[in-house]
C-alpha cells in the first residue's frame, strides 16, 4: 500500500515550534491535508508523544514515534522508534547527555508539554536545542540498541545537515535512510542503495507537507515503516 507521510514535524515542546504546535493541531492539520503516516519528532526530546498517540489512534492517522537528535559534530539525526514508551525511555536517556543549560523562554522559545486535550501540562526547564556528547557513529548505535532507526536529517541544508557539517556522509554508521530538505539540490552519491525521505520539519502548521511524498509499506504499522527504513533496496 502507498501512503502519504510527513515524518519530521516539531511540536511546541522544541522552542522553536510555534506554540500552535499542540499534538491536537498537528494531527487534525495532518487529516485535513490527507496525511496517513506522520510523526512528531521535537528537538532532544519525546515528551509530548504520548498525547499524540492518543490523538492519532482516534483519528485513525499511523504515529511514528521519532525524536530529532543533535549529534556532538552539530549534526541533526532522526531517531525512529517501535512505540512511545520506547522512546520516551531514549528521551530520558538522551536528557543526560545535553549540556545542563536551562531554557531561557523569552530567548529560546517555550517548550511546552501537552495532553490529549491540548492543554498545558507543563514545560521542560532545560534547554533541549543544544549538542548531545554522543558523536554521529555513537549516536547511530544508541537509536538501534533501543530498537529504533538513525535517519540523518535534511542532509543537503545548510544548518545542521551532514554534507554541510561534515562534507560527506560517512560510511560507517551504514545508514539505509536519509532525509533531504527538497528546496535545495542534493548530490545523488550520498543517496545510492539507500532509501530518501522527503518530510517537511515543519514549526509552524501551515508548513505541515501536502500529500505528495509517499511509502510503500506491506501494512500500515510502525513495525513496516521501520522494516522499509532498515531495508536496502535502493533510493525511493
Amino acid at each position: 500500500m502507498d501512503l502519504a507521510y510527513d515524518l519530521h514535524i516539531h511540536s511546541c515542546l522544541s522552542p522553536c515550534g510555534d506554540n500552535d504546535m499542540t499534538p491536537g493541531n498537528i494531527l487534525g492539520m495532518a487529516v485535513v491535508k490527507g496525511l496517513e503516516v506522520v510523526t512528531i519528532s521535537d528537538h532532544n526530546a519525546a515528551g509530548n508523544l504520548p498525547a499524540a498517540q492518543k490523538i492519532a489512534d482516534a483519528y485513525g492517522l499511523l504515529l511514528v514515534p521519532a525524536i530529532e537528535i543533535t549529534t556532538m559534530e552539530e549534526v541533526h539525526m532522526l531517531g525512529y522508534f517501535p512505540d512511545v514508551d520506547t522512546a520516551m525511555e531514549f528521551g530520558r536517556m538522551l536528557k543526560e547527555h545535553l549540556p545542563k543549560k536551562k531554557n531561557k523562554p523569552a530567548f529560546f522559545g517555550e517548550q511546552l508539554l501537552m495532553n490529549e486535550d491540548d492543554e498545558v501540562i507543563g514545560t521542560e526547564d532545560a534547554l533541549l536545542i543544544g549538542a548531545t556528547d554522543f558523536p554521529l557513529e555513537q549516536c547511530a548505535e544508541k537509536v538501534r540498541s533501543f530498537g529504533g532507526v538513525p535517519v540523518p536529517a535534511h542532509i543537503n541544508r545548510g544548518s545542521n545537515g551532514v554534507l554541510i557539517n561534515l562534507g560527506f556522509l560517512p560510511e560507517q554508521p551504514c545508514f539505509t535512510t536519509v532525509e533531504v530538505w527538497r528546496h535545495l539540490p542534493c548530490p545523488m552519491e550520498p543517496l545510492e542503495n539507500r532509501h530518501v525521505l522527503h518530510s517537511s520539519d515543519a514549526h509552524y502548521l501551515g508548513d505541515i507537507q501536502e500529500p505528495e511524498s509517499r511509502l510503500r509499506l506491506k501494512e500500515k504499522s510502525v513495525s513496516a515503516v521501520l522494516e522499509w527504513m532498515r531495508s536496502q533496496q535502493g533510493a525511493k
